[in-house]
């Protein structure tokens, strides 16, 4: 991808991995979108800022969805949904950031595996059906435009036979 949105960077780790990933590539940027830039200046420090551009706010906020759109225009875009976790919020995201993905390209919803932990310690009875894989099965089913489609598995010299994942369900490629 030329962009990867991340909305909900907490810590901004997973930004800084992304930006290495596109110096890696020897192009791109991150976008990170995220209420409290707790991280704002840690990330700012980093020797690969220059690659990542924080925005603050929620990210379903018009006019922040407005700013990346157009901060996108014409780019190949990956986007990470993995903010607020509800399966409204998600939805929400979902409807905001899915026409910045072109085929073959993927918005991703983190944290899909809430609803198989709705029972375990300081875990939530509501996660069985308010969580992330329920937003993403619901937005499949009125988007035939996407499927949920993992990626490849390319590499394995374990003794797995299935690719294990936190996301499950919330692979969403764009036909």
């Amino acid at each position: 991808p030329d962009v990867i949105v991340e909305t909900g960077v907490d810590h901004g780790g997973s930004m800084i991995f992304y930006a290495s990933l596109c110096e890696m590539m020897g192009k791109g940027l991150v976008i990170g979108i995220e209420k409290n830039l707790k991280c704002q200046d840690e990330v700012k420090a980093h020797p690969l800022s220059y690659r990542i551009e924080l925005i603050k706010g929620d990210s379903t906020d018009p006019n922040i969805v407005a700013d990346v759109h157009q901060k996108c225009e014409g780019k190949k875009v990956l986007v990470v949904l993995d903010s607020n976790h509800s399966k409204k919020h998600v939805a929400r995201e979902l409807d905001a950031y899915h026409d910045l993905i072109q085929p073959d390209y993927y918005i991703v919803v983190a944290d899909g595996n809430m609803g198989d932990l709705a029972d375990v310690p300081h875990g939530n009875p509501y996660w069985e059906w308010d969580n992330p894989q329920e937003a993403a099965k619901e937005f499949a089913l009125k988007h035939p435009e996407f499927t949920i489609e993992q990626p490849a598995w390319t590499f394995n010299e374990s003794r797995l036979t299935m690719n294990t994942t936190y996301w499950p369900s919330g692979w969403l490629r764009r036909k």
